[in-house]
């Protein structure tokens, strides 16, 4: 699908380079797909590129982004699945949040956002909205790049914030009462290809011909993976219960 008229330009391009690396988004899904049940929110869902698992699977699930843009691309997208639940805006550090989206307060039962509270200044209050839009019980779903060391110039022309650990967003976690049941790092092997080409060559977007690679070679990095006990990798994953 073109879209033609996306405001955030590096973040699209960016959106449709990963969107083409269909064995690597399989895994991402596989990895977080255990810990969602029931009713599922998406923050952030950008082009769809988790989305789509998550509706073929035939999850009952809500998609949502900041972006009216991307919303509109995902309504037209996805508009076939009964099982779609809406499609939506979120601003998660809006300044009425619990007026502005009163109808959606305590009433999911997972809450997932891949690769966006890193895009929050204000990552503490984006986490203690998140929780408010959970049943009691439910569980909350982040995944963010690792390790403030990596911060290169990918980092700062998708508009990061920050990047973290295990222990500094655990910390987002307990500090809003959460209670975390698991975490982990995810993907060992990109952080090679973050460095070299972030870091090394000064590159300002993830280059389409290494995705394509990397993604050929999925199978071997979730090897990988699994020999690291999952100790280090380029992102950093905590579920936690309300």
């Amino acid at each position: 699908m073109k879209i033609e008229a996306i405001s955030d330009k590096k973040g699209k391009e960016t959106l449709d380079i990963i969107g083409e690396a269909d064995n690597f988004n399989q895994w991402m899904f596989k990895t977080i797909f255990p810990f969602t049940k029931g009713k599922i929110l998406e923050i952030g869902s950008g082009l769809g590129n988790i989305s789509n698992f998550f509706l073929k699977e035939g999850s009952e699930i809500m998609l949502t982004d900041f972006r009216s843009e991307y919303c509109s691309v995902l309504k037209e997208k996805f508009k076939m699945y009964p099982n779609l639940l809406g499609v939506d805006t979120i601003d998660l550090v809006h300044p009425d949040f619990d007026n502005e989206y009163k109808q959606y307060l305590n009433y999911f039962d997972s809450v997932f956002a891949l690769n966006v509270i890193e895009h929050i200044e204000n990552d503490r209050l984006a986490i203690e909205n998140c929780k408010k839009l959970l049943k009691q019980g439910g569980k909350l779903i982040i995944l963010v790049p690792s390790y403030n060391s990596l911060y290169n110039k990918f980092d700062e022309e998708l508009g990061h914030f920050r990047r973290y650990t295990k222990q500094s967003l655990s910390k987002l976690f307990i500090d809003n009462n959460l209670k975390i049941s698991h975490s982990r790092y995810f993907n060992l092997i990109g952080i090679t290809g973050w460095f070299f080409s972030g870091k090394i060559l000064k590159k300002d977007m993830i280059p389409a011909s290494q995705m394509k690679i990397y993604n050929k070679l999925v199978p071997l990095w979730k090897i990988l993976d699994k020999l690291s006990l999952n100790l280090f990798g380029l992102s950093t994953i905590i579920i936690g219960r309300k």
